[in-house]
């Protein structure tokens, strides 16, 4: 079974989130120091994966971006 790639980034994201609520809310050292450790192995876990993700997609440089043309003027 293959995991989505969004599921790496919305759990680093989800930790690292928790982290800082942890840090504002005076949680002991060890807690924060061990999940900031394995927020960093996810961090880079998430961008291997990202990076090695067979994503195809048909849009070039030509296509700008989607919700702004080019040509578009207000």
């Amino acid at each position: 079974m293959k995991i989505p790639v969004m599921f790496w980034v919305a759990i680093t994201t989800l930790l690292l989130v928790t982290i800082t609520i942890m840090v504002a809310l005076d949680m002991p050292f060890n807690w924060v120091f061990y999940l900031t450790v394995l927020g960093q192995v996810l961090v880079g876990v998430m961008v291997y994966k990202v990076l090695k993700d067979h994503y195809e997609t048909d849009k070039t440089f030509d296509n700008f971006y989607e919700d702004r043309p080019i040509n578009y003027r207000k």
